[in-house]
Parts: C-alpha cells; sequence; structure tokens
C-alpha cells in the first residue's frame, strides 16, 4: 500500500544514550519495535563506540557529538522535550514542570555540530494533569520518545521531506545540578510542589 512505501526500508541504527541514563530502562521496547521493523539496531553509550551506519537515534545523549563523528550516519535524530528553538540545552522536561507547564512539547529535530540547533522533523505534545511525580512523568516522556521515533521510520519520506528548519528566539535551559533540586525551609511544600514533582 502507499502508507509501506513511506516507511524506511530495513537500515544500520545506532542508538546512543548515556550509560546512566533512567530512560535506558524503556530503550529495549524501541529496539524490539525496530527489529520487528526489519532494522539492525546497536546500542553504545559512549561516541568513541560509533561506526558507520544509516541512521543515529540520540536518546538521553548528554554529549554533542563533532561533524567527523556526525558523518558516520546519513541521518542522527535528538528527540528533546520543548519548542525547540526555544528550550535548548539540558534537561528542559524538568525546567518546564518547575514553571508550572501543563503541556511539554517533545520534538524530534537532526543533530548539527551546534547544539539543538538542527532542521525539525516531527513534534508532539505531553499533557500533564499537575500531579504527576518524577517515575510518572518519565514514563510518559519515554512512551513519547519511542511514539516519536517508530513514526520517523514508518512516515520516514513524509517526514524528511516536511522538515523544517527552527524559527523563532532560541532561550536555554542550563545543566541542572544536585544544589537546584534543594528545598527551602522558609517556603511551603504547596509553593515548592511542583520541585517535588522533578526530583
Amino acid at each position: 500500500s502507499g502508507g509501506e512505501s513511506l516507511a524506511l526500508a530495513p537500515c544500520h541504527i545506532t542508538l546512543l544514550s548515556d550509560g546512566g541514563s533512567w530512560l535506558n530502562a524503556s530503550l529495549p521496547d524501541l529496539i524490539t519495535a525496530l527489529w520487528h521493523r526489519g532494522h539492525a539496531v546497536r546500542w553504545i553509550h559512549t561516541p568513541s563506540a560509533l561506526c558507520p551506519g544509516d541512521v543515529c537515534l540520540l536518546l538521553s545523549c548528554s554529549r554533542l557529538l563533532n561533524a567527523e563523528q556526525l558523518a558516520h550516519h546519513r541521518y542522527n535524530l535528538v528527540v528533546h522535550e520543548s519548542a525547540l528553538p526555544q528550550g535548548q540545552g539540558w534537561s528542559p522536561m524538568t525546567w518546564q514542570i518547575l514553571e508550572g507547564a501543563s503541556s511539554i512539547p517533545i520534538t524530534m529535530f537532526e543533530a548539527v555540530a551546534d547544539l539543538d540547533a538542527g532542521p525539525i522533523h516531527l513534534q508532539q505534545q505531553i499533557t500533564l494533569q499537575g500531579h504527576e511525580l518524577v517515575e510518572e512523568w518519565r514514563a510518559m516522556q519515554a512512551h513519547a520518545t519511542i511514539e516519536l521515533c517508530l513514526a520517523w521510520f514508518d512516515r520516514h519520506q513524509e517526514v524528511v521531506e516536511s522538515a523544517k528548519p527552527q524559527c523563532g528566539e532560541a532561550s536555554h535551559y542550563s545543566r541542572r545540578r544536585p544544589a537546584d533540586s534543594g528545598l527551602d525551609p522558609e517556603l511551603s511544600l504547596a509553593d515548592q510542589f511542583n520541585l517535588l514533582r522533578a526530583v
């Protein structure tokens, strides 16, 4: 059918995630789904282990790839939880929860040498009720990440043809430190509920 012709033919995929990432517990579900589609998947945790392939998925990967590392794959794709170019940088889901956001955009974009700056391929929204604690919203984030990745492979032709450059004013989230998660004894727990949700 016409829909099947849009999908990417079986190819060699590299999945690069940080070794200590919480997302790693969910990534076998993505790998299994890609295997069922006929793809070969190699899962690594350091850019030094990169070797040539077709698609590199950078999921919960805190390191920027240089031009030489990006050249190993035809596509280098990142999933990032913000409406890029707003919210570039680190821990965007956590920062937006702290800001009180109830709808978190999740964006798949193509990695380039500059941080979070490549063209956008797919976007969707994660809708929060405002009570989700870290394990709950992380589960929603993992589910949306896997959905976006599989949609990219299943609708490859359409998605790549409609990719668009980022536009608008960029903003940037800094890397979170342990001190960012400290409670203030001068404030009520109600005032710090979003912080409790994020740690």
